[in-house]
């Protein structure tokens, strides 16, 4: 098979990684890719939203599988595109159509979405520029903390949490009249806030069946202790020691298997990954967010868990036969380290040499994010550079393992988070 890859992430390198070990992969093609990525297949030079481009590449080499690593080419249509192109519509997408990508692209049509089927969330309430000033009294009467959320896509930085009234209705005024997120704050959803611990549960859908992937938690503070300014994520663990099989059978039962159905249910395709955004409140699972696509960095540490042959599960998901294969879990920990430049997730600047980075190993594996290579020398070429992961019998030994390997890799301005994991460790 040759497969062709969207996306330049640590995400992406974790999936070419994984995918590049298949008997059925034959070509494998990132585009863009970064410098990991090229150890595992081609990388292209290609937008992951220029789908004419696409479409050539496509055809030139002969693409049986389309894999869209990031949100942007499925929430701007790339499945519905393919499908609705003679020249293409032969190729599998690996992922939802466009419709069913506005479970992240759209806040407000997840939040509806959830309402229809019983989904447990968040109380909520949309505003726009339309009723600003009801959105105003709403945020003046509502309880402390309130979460604001832009309804669109903005890089995993849409979501402010504020402490008083008055610095709700000005982050309000930012998101709707300065357009702090450009077109995804036109419309902002106003939370309820709920106290709990986080936890992102990944399933693979066919379309009618499911399969649930290795459970995880990311750290998205900038800070140790979860202080600070938000991120794409400073790293992850799994499993997550408290989703058990009684917390786990609760959110099949009430969140999975209604959201599966009620996609079928609405005549909604998606075929390809869900990702649960989940927040265990007094043993009880709400959904924060779903996602269209594995999360970053929890990719990172569940597809190295995961030990089935990704290529036969994507097989399964194109000919809607996922009720008829078993996935298997690597029993051991995994920890996941993420090296960001200085400055992140503000201002950074790019172009640092890095140096030290080890080979893979059996235990641990290294995957860049933002890197690129030039003259034979590795370059930080984004916020977020490169996560080390690590496999161990505990969580404590993988997380360690992880840290060490962090501290010899080197760039300037090196920055990252040392409590990864820290609430389950002693």
């Amino acid at each position: 098979m040759n497969i062709l890859l969207l996306g330049s992430g640590g995400r992406e390198h974790a999936l070419a990684w994984k995918m590049s070990q298949s008997t059925a992969c034959s070509n494998l093609y990132i585009a863009p890719g970064n410098a990991g990525t090229a150890a595992h297949g081609t990388n292209v030079d290609m937008a992951v939203s220029d789908f004419e481009k696409i479409k050539t590449f496509c055809i030139e080499h002969r693409i049986d599988m389309l894999v869209p690593g990031s949100e942007e080419p499925l929430v701007k249509g790339i499945y519905d595109f393919f499908k609705a192109d003679a020249a293409l519509q032969h190729i599998p997408v690996i992922g939802p159509s466009e419709t069913g990508a506005q479970l992240e692209g759209s806040k407000a049509f997840a939040k509806q979405f959830m309402q229809r089927h019983n989904i447990p969330t968040a109380a909520y309430r949309e505003f726009s520029e339309a009723n600003f000033e009801e959105g105003v009294a709403y945020l003046r009467q509502h309880s402390l903390p309130i979460v604001l959320k832009a309804d669109g896509l903005a890089a995993g930085k849409g979501v402010v949490i504020t402490s008083s009234h008055d610095e709700a209705v000005a982050e309000f005024e930012e998101m709707i009249k300065a357009a702090k997120f450009g077109d995804a704050s036109k419309k902002v959803v106003i939370e309820q806030f709920l106290t709990g611990i986080e936890l992102s549960v990944f399933v693979l859908t066919d379309g009618k069946n499911y399969k649930i992937l290795p459970t995880a938690k990311d750290y998205k503070r900038i800070g140790e202790g979860d202080a600070g300014l938000n991120t794409g994520g400073m790293g992850a663990v799994s499993p997550v020691p408290f989703a058990t099989d009684a917390f786990m059978q609760l959110v099949d039962d009430r969140i999975i298997r209604p959201t599966v159905a009620g996609l079928a249910q609405e005549g909604i395709v998606y075929q390809g990954f869900i990702f649960f955004g989940l927040i265990k409140v007094e043993g009880e699972p709400y959904v924060i967010e779903y996602n269209c696509r594995m999360g970053d960095p929890e990719t990172e540490v569940v597809i190295p868990r995961l030990r089935n042959d990704l290529l036969e599960l994507f097989a399964a998901v194109q000919k809607q036969q996922l009720d008829t294969v078993e996935v298997f879990e690597d029993p051991r920990a995994a920890a996941t380290v993420m090296l960001v430049s200085a400055g992140y997730p503000e201002a950074y600047e790019k172009g640092k040499e890095i140096s030290d980075i080890p080979a893979p190993a059996k235990d641990q594996l290294v995957f860049h994010a933002g890197t690129r290579e030039e003259g034979g020398k590795v370059l930080t070429n984004g916020g977020r550079v490169i996560t080390v992961t690590s496999l161990a019998s505990d969580l404590q030994l993988a997380l360690a393992h992880s840290k060490q390997t962090a501290a010899h890799i080197q760039f300037e301005g090196k920055y990252y988070r040392r409590d990864i994991g820290y609430e389950f460790v002693s």
